[in-house]
């Protein structure tokens, strides 16, 4: 009698045990074992290709505010950076001039807010609203496309119309208020007919 109580009174301690047991059990084959070695960082290699791409962003009523477009695209895994081959970028503004940024190679960020554009770049505004054409080129441009903003920190060659000026250390354009701030040592002549307007 005394026995068959000391085992039926073990039942649930072995229970318990038994329990504790496979908990722990389940814990680690869940765990990530020690020896698996740690991810590898993401390296610099490409992960897809576009030939003759576009992106276009549009505004709240459906138009279109933005495109991008390239004849090639590189897509890198480490930084989702994009490398472009002859990329533009257009801005389209109710009541404005389209703008047009091009050049012969350029990057874009991942949520392409950000495209650098290189060698030969050029910003185009057509003529329209009482505007005549500019243009501005550079070895580089960086269009801010949140800021409708694009900027360059290299020479720039600027034409409004007839005027011409020039400026050793960058230039800063703002499509939004169409003012342009010329940096460094600036020259130019201004033709008498540009010499009204805003830009």
């Amino acid at each position: 009698m005394n026995q068959k109580f000391r085992l039926t009174s073990l039942i649930p301690l072995v229970a318990v045990a038994l329990l504790a047991g496979a908990t722990w059990w389940l814990l680690q084959a869940t765990l990530p074992r020690e020896t698996q070695a740690p991810e590898h960082p993401k390296a610099h290699t490409p992960d897809y290709f576009a030939d003759n791409f576009s992106i276009t962003e549009l505004d709240q009523s459906g138009a279109t505010q933005y495109r991008l477009t390239a004849t090639h695209m590189v897509h890198y895994e480490d930084n989702e950076y994009s490398d472009l081959t002859n990329p533009a970028v257009r801005a389209f503004q109710p009541g404005k001039p389209i703008v047009t940024a091009t050049g012969r190679r350029g990057t874009v960020n991942a949520d392409a807010s950000i495209v650098d554009l290189f060698d030969e770049a050029r910003i185009l505004r057509a003529a329209g609203y009482g505007d005549p054409q500019m243009q501005a080129d550079s070895e580089h441009f960086r269009v801010l496309v949140n800021d409708d903003v694009i900027l360059t920190e290299k020479p720039v060659k600027l034409q409004r119309g007839q005027s011409v000026m020039t400026a050793t250390a960058g230039m800063n354009y703002n499509n939004v208020t169409r003012v342009i701030q010329l940096h460094g040592n600036v020259r130019g002549a201004i033709a008498p007919a540009d010499s009204g307007g805003s830009s």
